[in-house]
């Protein structure tokens, strides 16, 4: 038997965001100055809420700690996750102490938080990946409206993780009929959309690539990632080459579209300080990632991915 969760309900498309009708008296939490986060309210038009503004980014049990203090004797009728994923993993954490629904708008893409159980905070200085159904929204807002002004570089690391999840996803092990299709609809939406210029695409094909990856996984792509992440390459940047080179390693059905909408994306050949024998011991050690690829990865494979991703050899 496969279970498949994914919010109750989900709002997508052009003004999805104004469309979308708001309980009164909740309780929106962002991270952003109020000259923005008002800017985001009156698109929204949302009537009679409070609002909380102080969540920081990677965010820690602290937050949440914070909040519930300040606002569980105010009675908020919802929880309202307006932002990138530090807001929505505190709206996650902390719905269940209010005792109220959650209803998460991304204002950032890529990573289909607002469709997953997946939260994550830091617990005494450092970050813990959290997974429970109790995490899942009760409403996600998805509107392509946040794209505007957001910097290329942004949005090309963005699509990348979108096209990375989507694809590693549905070469997982621990994936299903229904999660690989819809991988593979994500993925044929952020393609079409990276070849043909097409970016307002980009918000859908990566809220279909979290209904996809979150109810199975990633792979070895994400796992090799890591040690350039440690090293301060952003997320999205380094999945361009380690999700290439993995799905090459994998013989996966995608790795020659994923390759050529790379590198009509223009990413740079990365590097990596570490040496590649430590950094392949790293790697190993992520078995969440490293047990649900499609075959057995050994330390010999992963330095030789490690190799080609430094040369280039894609």
């Amino acid at each position: 038997m496969y279970t498949v969760r994914i919010p109750k309900v989900i709002k997508f498309g052009e003004n999805a965001l104004g469309e979308t009708e708001y309980p009164k008296n909740a309780l929106v939490v962002t991270t952003v100055p109020p000259e923005l986060s008002e800017k985001w309210l009156d698109k929204m038009g949302i009537q009679d809420y409070m609002l909380y503004d102080k969540v920081q980014p990677e965010p820690s049990i602290d937050d949440v700690k914070t909040l519930v203090s300040e606002f569980k004797p105010k009675n908020p009728s919802a929880l309202i996750g307006l932002g990138g994923g530090s807001s929505m993993d505190v709206v996650k954490y902390s719905a269940e102490e209010f005792g109220v629904d959650k209803i998460l708008i991304p204002t950032t893409f890529g990573t289909g938080a607002e469709m997953t159980t997946y939260c994550v905070l830091k617990f005494d200085g450092k970050k813990k990946l959290l997974r429970e159904d109790r995490f899942l929204a009760d409403m996600a807002v998805v509107d392509s409206y946040f794209m505007n002004g957001t910097p290329e570089q942004i949005i090309k690391n963005s699509v990348c993780d979108a096209c990375a999840q989507a694809t590693e996803g549905y070469d997982s092990k621990l994936g299903n009929d229904l999660t690989r299709t819809l991988c593979k609809q994500a993925f044929d939406i952020l393609y079409d959309a990276i070849m043909n210029d097409k970016p307002e695409n980009y918000p859908y094909g990566s809220m279909l690539s979290g209904m996809g990856f979150g109810n199975c996984s990633t792979t070895l792509g994400h796992a090799l990632s890591y040690v350039f992440s440690n090293e301060g390459v952003p997320h999205g940047y380094s999945l361009s080459s380690c999700t290439t080179v993995a799905h090459k390693h994998n013989k996966s059905i995608f790795y020659d579209r994923f390759k050529e909408a790379m590198e009509k994306l223009g990413f740079d050949k990365l590097d990596l300080k570490a040496d590649v024998s430590e950094a392949a011991d790293v790697v190993m050690t992520d078995k969440g990632h490293l047990d649900p690829n499609p075959i057995p990865i050994s330390k010999e494979d992963v330095i030789k991915c490690l190799e080609d991703i430094k040369s280039g050899n894609l």
